[in-house]
């Protein structure tokens, strides 16, 4: 379509890759805005936010005196729910078991504290995190599209180049 416009070889070759360089760059500027963020608020305190609060807690998984991954819990007494947040695993050590290992722990501290549920967000697009979730018993709750991740600006540029779908998990521990 490009050169049937524009009768320009040249711009028709030019165009993809500007298209993506486009998206490599709002991508990376939306991300790099969600971290600044997330060390801004809860990560900044940890203690605060995750320790001290009762119904919440934070783990760290260290393998050979090194911090190979982490998850986070925070209560929410009005609905009797946990959140399961800030899962993450060192990209070297993925596959060996302890983001399950991580997210069993949240399981049984939710159990631990009688909550009826636990609950999950999640942006990831890698298809081996919702097995996990799945695998851990989570169901599958439902997907917000064009979903703003704190940080984004929402702005035309960003709309066209970025979008996230955020998919909302939940695992019935009990009946309320």
């Amino acid at each position: 379509i490009c050169f049937v416009v524009t009768k320009s070889f040249l711009l028709t070759c030019c165009l993809p890759i500007f298209l993506m360089g486009m998206r490599y760059y709002f991508s990376r500027k939306v991300i790099l805005h969600y971290l600044d963020c997330a060390l801004h608020t809860d990560m900044s305190d940890i203690e605060q936010y995750y320790m001290k609060p009762p119904g919440s807690c934070f783990w760290v998984a260290v393998l050979d005196g090194n911090v190979v991954g982490i998850v986070a819990a925070r209560g929410n007494e009005e609905d009797n729910t946990v959140e399961l947040r800030r899962m993450s695993v060192d990209s070297n050590y993925r596959g060996k078991g302890i983001a399950k290992a991580l997210g069993r722990k949240v399981l049984e501290f939710a159990m631990l504290n009688n909550y009826s549920s636990v609950v999950l967000g999640t942006t990831a697009v890698k298809m081996a995190a919702h097995k996990l979730y799945e695998s851990l018993g989570f169901k599958h709750m439902g997907v917000v599209e064009h979903y703003a991740l704190p940080g984004m600006t929402r702005s035309l540029l960003e709309r066209m180049f970025f979008q996230v779908r955020y998919h909302r998990y939940r695992l019935q521990l009990r009946e309320e």
